[in-house]
């Protein structure tokens, strides 16, 4: 589907209310490759453990990667740090390649935070959105309005929270958003709006950026799922 400019605007408001707390900046070392990216929470079921963090695969991978945390998605104030180091992350990273995808089971996380006297507070993007077959089938060559939730890269190095409002299509099982995104938005979710089965407009998550040259291809919802932990009750 694709929005007029003011009804884009609106999505990208409403994005930031409901899953603007899903979303980290990731930096994937401090050596001469150093890379940004950016990272989010998803919910996959009702329990907890179905929790994990996402990120593409190109990201993770070498030593010194760090996550930022910004106050917003932690508790109590001045308490957290500025940056989860993933050498203190057990389990860490899985990666995925042929998939395009890094989960991280977001356990590791909790318990770190809770050895450090802090919670997170985190709004992960939840299951009941992640994109179906059908959604993807739904995108064609035809331009549809895409809204990418990133921390970008500024030059003083702060990674503000970002949307930027893209064009998504697919041509035949790849499906790619057609201009190529600023620093810090590799592994960011899209996001798309389509009529759902009863005609009602409905937001879905689509899935990942991947890196790209002159646009980037999205790993869908569709593959992410195949990879990620099955949670207890769905056994």
């Amino acid at each position: 589907m694709l929005l007029d400019p003011d009804a884009e605007n609106d999505v990208a408001y409403e994005l930031c209310q409901i899953v603007g707390r899903a979303i980290l900046p990731y930096r994937s070392s401090d050596d001469d490759d150093q890379a940004y990216g950016t990272a989010f929470f998803f919910q996959g079921g009702d329990d907890p453990v179905g929790e994990s963090l996402l990120t593409a695969a190109d990201l993770v991978g070498t030593s010194g990667g760090e996550l930022g945390l910004r106050s917003s998605v932690t508790e109590p104030a001045g308490v957290a740090p500025a940056a989860v180091s993933e050498v203190e992350i057990v389990p860490g990273w899985a990666r995925f390649p042929g998939d395009g995808v890094a989960v991280l089971p977001t356990a590791g996380l909790h318990r770190y935070a809770g050895d450090g006297g802090w919670r997170w507070r985190v709004q992960p993007v939840p299951a009941g959105i992640a994109a179906g077959p059908e959604v993807v089938a739904r995108l064609g060559a035809d331009a549809n309005s895409a809204f990418v939730l990133a921390h970008g890269v500024r030059e003083d190095g702060s990674r503000p929270l970002e949307v930027a409002i893209e064009r998504v299509v697919r041509d035949g099982d790849a499906v790619r958003i057609t201009t190529e995104l600023p620093p810090g938005y590799l592994g960011a979710p899209v996001f798309v709006v389509q009529h759902d089965a009863t005609g009602e407009v409905s937001l879905y998550c689509l899935g990942l950026v991947l890196p790209g040259i002159g646009g980037h291809p999205v790993t869908t919802f569709d593959r992410i799922r195949a990879v990620l932990p099955v949670p207890p009750g769905d056994v």
